[in-house]
């Protein structure tokens, strides 16, 4: 089992499913040479990812992209890509909050950020947000039982 990601690691590679038609992009890709924001949620469509989670980086994009000194800001779930896009229509996210599918949770068993949720279907991404600087976690909050919704919210940042 991998050891849970921290601050100073290098993300692993991995490979998540975006955009409909759906194509693969890297963690290379995605985080070479640029500081973003990465936040996952247990699953799309879920409560307090679709009441609360998703719709404050939403809403706060801008004034994060500019106090934070970042490019891009993404949404990971265990969900697949038709999925994270519809979530993503549902809530005005284009241009704002890039959603990644990682429907294997190959990326969340190699970061070891999980929680066990079995009505879900079992392993998912515990609730967490992170800065990352060229592949670098800088910043990293991860809720205490993996599915709170405090220090993972955007305000948190």
């Amino acid at each position: 089992m991998a050891a849970a990601l921290k601050v100073g690691d290098r993300l692993p590679e991995a490979t998540f499913w975006t955009q409909v038609p759906p194509k693969t992009v890297t963690t290379a890709e995605l985080f070479a040479g640029k500081r973003a924001i990465l936040f996952a949620v247990p699953g799309a469509f879920t409560p307090t990812c679709s009441k609360t989670h998703l719709p404050g980086y939403v809403a706060d994009a801008d004034k994060l992209k500019q106090r934070l000194g970042v490019t891009d800001i993404y949404c990971v779930a265990t969900n697949d890509v038709f999925v994270m896009e519809a979530w993503a229509a549902a809530h005005n996210a284009a241009g704002k909050v890039t959603m990644l599918a990682d429907p294997t949770g190959d990326f969340m068993h190699k970061i070891d950020l999980k929680v066990n949720l079995p009505p879900l279907g079992g392993d998912r991404y515990a609730r967490f947000s992170m800065i990352v600087d060229n592949g670098v976690v800088e910043k990293l909050n991860v809720e205490p039982d993996g599915k709170g919704a405090t220090c993972s919210l955007a305000s948190s940042l």
